[in-house]
């Protein structure tokens, strides 16, 4: 199919498998990363922003419009927009658009217009307001091209779908190189959750453990109460009144008080586990990752490696499979400020 030639020649799938000799051996583990950050624009934001376009392009609409919290989901709406002739417009919270600087640029450089959302807390919450109002008045000529397994439906159906594509390849790569077996534990980051969905999605027929790795200031399955946002009731930060709390994270993509319904699913049927970690114990696996492997992670992805390297005691020869959906050049600018 067209979606299927795209995602080859031009994102570059099938990403590969990756062994870390180095950290495995030194946390008693076998741990092996799904690189979904060596994508084209440095995440697994593509697979899905590649469908939707197409989607938006069949449906004969002009312009695009998008949300974005770390950036990734914005620069990969502007490379597809750009690449297939639609107008893209990118809402992120002000805060975002200070902390990620770069990708801002990236996205202008695409041809992309960046709008900051000035409500609220500034961040992803509010750039997904922003995107919904400019979309629900023009929805003649624009679709909404969202990041992540959440909103109303069909999205988070959608975007599991074309996310998928990371756990059909993982499940058949891991067969190979496990002889025929399945791992351990199967982990990764959520936010909104779409990276996770995508390589839960071909796992969770199997006897694998799944692990989504929270931020400990935006635990929505961990903390939170079944809630209405965004248009999908799902576990939500929320107050006594069942306000809608700030998330508070290191990592702008992971900033959200929500997660993707199906989450919410996988976490209350008890097939899923949704742990957190401290933006302290993060900053510690971002160069843990980096000086044993040689691999520098997104912020997102750091918390996994926080995640791995605090339970490792618990899992000694147990083989750890982690979806690393995103490299840090993002962060690194951020991540200089805080270790000088």
């Amino acid at each position: 199919s067209e979606l299927d030639t795209l995602l080859r020649e031009y994102a570059g799938r099938p990403s590969i498998i990756t062994e870390c000799h180095n950290l495995g051996k030194q946390l008693g583990i076998r741990l092996l990363l799904k690189r979904e950050d060596l994508n084209h624009t440095g995440s697994h934001k593509i697979n899905s922003v590649l469908g939707q376009v197409l989607l938006a392009k069949r449906m004969g609409k002009k312009r695009i419009v998008a949300e974005t919290g770390a950036g990734q989901h914005g620069v990969a709406s502007a490379t597809a927009a750009a690449l297939l002739g639609l107008q893209c417009k990118v809402y992120m919270g002000e805060v975002d658009v200070q902390r990620q600087a770069l990708n801002v640029f990236r996205m202008k450089l695409l041809g992309a217009e960046v709008v900051p959302a000035m409500s609220g807390s500034r961040t992803l919450k509010d750039a997904v307001n922003e995107a919904m109002r400019d979309w629900v008045a023009t929805v003649e000529t624009t679709y909404y091209a969202l990041g992540s397994v959440m909103g109303p439906h069909p999205y988070p159906f959608m975007v599991r779908t074309f996310q998928s594509v990371i756990g059909d390849e993982a499940f058949a790569q891991c067969r190979d190189v496990l002889d025929g077996k399945d791992p351990d534990v199967v982990t990764a980051c959520v936010g909104g959750g779409s990276n996770a969905i995508g390589i839960f999605s071909g796992f969770v027929d199997t006897k694998a453990r799944l692990v989504g790795v929270e931020p400990a200031g935006g635990a929505a399955v961990g903390r939170g109460v079944p809630g209405v946002v965004h248009g999908m009731r799902s576990y939500l930060m929320q107050d006594e009144h069942g306000q809608v709390q700030e998330a508070q994270s290191i990592s702008a993509g992971l900033d959200y008080p929500g997660v993707g319904p199906e989450h919410s699913y996988l976490a209350s049927i008890g097939r899923a586990e949704y742990p957190s970690v401290t933006d302290a114990e993060v900053i510690e696996g971002f160069q843990l990752l980096a000086k044993t492997e040689g691999i520098i992670p997104a912020l997102e992805c750091a918390h996994v490696v926080a995640w791995i390297s605090r339970e490792a005691k618990n899992m000694q020869g147990q083989t750890v499979l982690m979806n690393l959906s995103g490299r840090g050049d993002k962060d690194v600018a951020q991540m200089m400020e805080i270790l000088g």
